[in-house]
């Protein structure tokens, strides 16, 4: 039995659900998101609650039971407050700003880095060492993140690059002589 899948999603005010078939769409007030769930579960909404229950005891049908609720669970959390990551850049020169829809950096390389955010996902850089990343769409926000962060990951000896927040990034130490 799937503990996660057994919880079912509830629909907070403002909140709406509809299922077709094997597909939910859930609209809310920051936009519309839909999820197509395989054909080993099944999708019902009674009364502000989103069940998910499983067709057979299958071991497919029992992990796409829990990893379908969580994508229910994660259509609701994006309608309502949304997803965010923030990131962090650390050295000396590093800075990023927004002209735009385009995040503009300076990473230490030759030539500015640009990045145009894709729609659907909103890039803002409140400060010169920080970068947020804000969104309806969990896996856009995160890839958005990863990508951004992927032009100069943190390094291990003296931590410069562009982290998560929060991220702890294990040092070492230099050469001795």
């Amino acid at each position: 039995m799937s503990r996660i899948g057994k919880k079912p999603v509830t629909l907070p005010a403002g909140v709406s659900a509809s299922v077709s078939g094997q597909s939910i769409e859930v609209k809310g007030p920051k936009g519309t998101r839909s999820f197509k769930a395989t054909d080993d579960v099944t999708l019902a909404v009674e009364d502000n609650v989103v069940s998910i229950t499983p067709r057979g005891m299958s071991k497919r049908a029992r992990q796409q039971w829990g990893m379908s609720r969580t994508m229910v669970a994660n259509l609701v959390t994006g309608v309502t407050t949304g997803f965010k990551k923030e990131l962090e850049i650390q050295g000396v020169g590093y800075r990023a700003q927004m002209q735009g829809n385009v995040l503009k950096l300076n990473l230490g390389l030759s030539h500015d880095v640009t990045y145009e955010a894709p729609e659907g996902v909103t890039v803002t850089s409140p400060k010169p060492t920080i970068i947020i990343v804000e969104g309806i769409d969990d896996q856009a926000v995160g890839q958005v993140a990863a990508n951004i962060r992927a032009w100069r990951k943190p390094e291990p000896y003296k931590g410069k690059g562009i982290r998560y927040k929060g991220e702890f990034v294990f040092r070492k130490e230099g050469k001795k002589k």
